[in-house]
């Protein structure tokens, strides 16, 4: 087990600008995650490199005066900006004598203080472990013993396979656990879409306002708060939108740069409900300098989970802050890709309401169907939606349907059947 949820309350931060820009982190959003993991921050290091160093990762001169300001501020841990090594980690720990965590490990811990259902917290034991899994090296000398004397004599194991034993069964009782709870959040996704009701996740980078404006719609109590990652646990909501009926929205994690893939991996159940919604609402915190780089971050991440084709609306909150007023932004087809709205305030609500009415139901499709006597199932449920405008059987028994609907009913149709309808498909046309 990690005892990586017991943060270091004084901590010296370290961060490196490189040459290369694809590789730079953001100096203040360490300082968010810092605060967000509970840690004072006492003193920031900084400092340049066209690479990091092998052993070091700073340089050996840079390493010794992070040393000699630990000592001088008797800090217990130093955060690094950025993913470590486990040699370099371990070199800085026995130079600094003090803890030595970096970006990812930081992120894993203000996860688990912020998991507060079953399912999260095994989520994030789950990627703590694997990270672990990684960093799981000879610490001292007795590890590469074998065990001994009475009591002690074990199964001809080295006190480090024994841990790497030990670790990799945990592994899969934790997994084994997941599919479990996975089965379970499929089988209410599958009910759900027998009722045909439509499904808009709340997506966007960490602290854009998601779970605020959650709140807002759903008149929900889902803690949000201006930090980092206070939202962990997915939530569902039902609401009412007039000229479309019922919908479920789902407040979702928030996105940060590069977000550990194991976390992402861990948490692919419940990024399940982004991937399968039959809406976006990407949260855009319209005053942050680096709201372009966020959005590509989150693109990102949704390209990682399959769920980067998915019709989306640009939600850009906190307007207030730039005294902006709310507005919508359409294309040129007449439909609405953007929304400004305030989320603390309220501001552009109303029409963010009217946007995800428009793309919920005025998007319509023409569709001809050629179904065989084995798909008639599929033939009574479009009666059942009353979107069938003709019907008439061939000689060879195959049912001729020209179906117009929604485009949103008809991706739902086609992830129904797990993408069967399309072979059936004479024609479509969007209208």
């Amino acid at each position: 087990m990690s005892d990586i949820s017991v943060v270091p309350e004084q901590a010296i931060l370290v961060h490196v600008n490189f040459s290369q820009q694809h590789t730079s982190e953001d100096l203040s959003e360490l300082k968010l995650l810092v605060a967000s993991a509970g840690v004072n921050g006492m003193q920031v290091v900084t400092t340049s490199r066209s690479a990091p160093d092998s052993k070091f990762f700073v340089g050996s001169g840079k390493a010794q005066d992070i040393a000699d300001l630990v000592a001088q501020t008797q800090a217990s841990v130093v955060i690094f900006n950025h993913a470590l090594s486990p040699a370099q980690t371990r070199n800085l720990e026995r130079l600094c004598l003090a803890r030595v965590i970096d970006r990812t490990t930081l992120i894993l811990d203000i996860f688990a203080q912020r998991a507060r259902t079953f399912e999260g917290k095994l989520q994030v034991e789950l990627a703590q472990l694997k990270h672990l899994a990684s960093r799981l090296v000879r610490g001292w000398d007795s590890l590469d013993r074998q065990k001994g004397g009475i009591g002690l004599r074990g199964p001809g194991e080295t006190q480090l396979e024994t841990d790497r034993r030990l670790l990799r069964e945990r592994v899969k009782a934790l997994q084994a656990r997941l599919t479990k709870l996975e089965k379970q959040r499929e089988q209410g996704r599958r009910a759900r879409q027998r009722a045909e009701v439509p499904v808009v996740s709340v997506v966007g980078y960490t602290n854009a306002g998601k779970s605020t404006l959650f709140n807002r719609l759903t008149k929900a109590d889902v803690y949000a708060a201006d930090q980092l990652f206070a939202t962990l646990d997915p939530t569902l909501r039902k609401i009412h939108l007039k000229g479309v009926g019922e919908i479920i929205l789902a407040d979702t994690v928030g996105f940060i740069r590069h977000l550990p893939h194991d976390l992402v991996a861990a948490f692919k159940s419940t990024l399940q409900e982004t991937r399968d919604a039959d809406l976006q609402l990407h949260v855009v915190d319209v005053a942050d300098p680096r709201k372009d780089d966020n959005m590509q971050q989150v693109a990102l991440v949704l390209a990682e989970i399959g769920a980067d084709q998915l019709p989306q609306l640009v939600v850009f909150n906190k307007i207030d802050l730039l005294e902006q007023n709310p507005r919508i932004e359409y294309n040129e087809y007449a439909q609405p890709v953007a929304v400004y709205v305030s989320a603390a305030s309220g501001a552009g609500l109303d029409l963010l309401a009217q946007a995800i009415t428009q793309l919920l139901s005025e998007r319509y499709i023409d569709v001809a169907l050629s179904l065989p006597p084995q798909q008639a199932v599929w033939r009574a449920r479009f009666h059942q939606q009353h979107c069938i405008a003709e019907e008439h059987f061939d000689a060879e028994g195959n049912c001729q349907l020209q179906l117009r609907l929604s485009e949103a009913v008809w991706q739902r149709c086609v992830k129904q059947s797990k993408g069967l309808l399309e072979n059936y498909i004479v024609s479509a046309q969007l209208i």
